[in-house]
């Protein structure tokens, strides 16, 4: 099993991997896992292509700018903190933590809207 790390967020890889030595097996096997992928790869265009008939580069780039300001935030707070040279309260780590999550959220749409392009499930409308 395969895992992919994604800002703090780890994936694992469950896709099956046949371990049969019989060549035909193997790939009857790989043929039914296409058949399943290229379901889902159907239903991935079809949905989120009829969901996000409006994205353009220019909605992408200010989700760039709104996750990059998210960011920024995030590393303002925790130096904020590092400089105040007190105990860190509940409260701060509270509003640290807040700031991590959206940035958290906000990279992880970007970078699942970038894979929805990159795939084709969702088309770019000229800008």
């Amino acid at each position: 099993m395969s895992t992919k790390m994604t800002s703090s967020v780890r994936r694992h890889s469950d896709h099956f991997e046949p371990q049969d030595t019989d060549p035909h097996e193997q790939r009857r096997l790989r043929g039914q896992l296409e058949q399943i992928d290229y379901a889902a790869y159907i239903a991935n265009k079809e949905l989120i292509g009829h969901t996000l008939t409006g994205l353009d580069a220019a909605s992408l780039q200010k989700l760039a700018v709104l996750t990059a300001g998210a960011r920024a935030k995030w590393a303002a707070e925790a130096l904020r903190l590092a400089h105040s040279g007190s105990p860190v309260t509940p409260d701060q780590v509270a509003r640290l933590t807040a700031a991590r999550t959206a940035f958290d959220e906000l990279a992880e749409a970007y970078e699942a809207l970038r894979r929805m392009v990159e795939r084709g499930y969702a088309v770019l409308k000229p800008s």
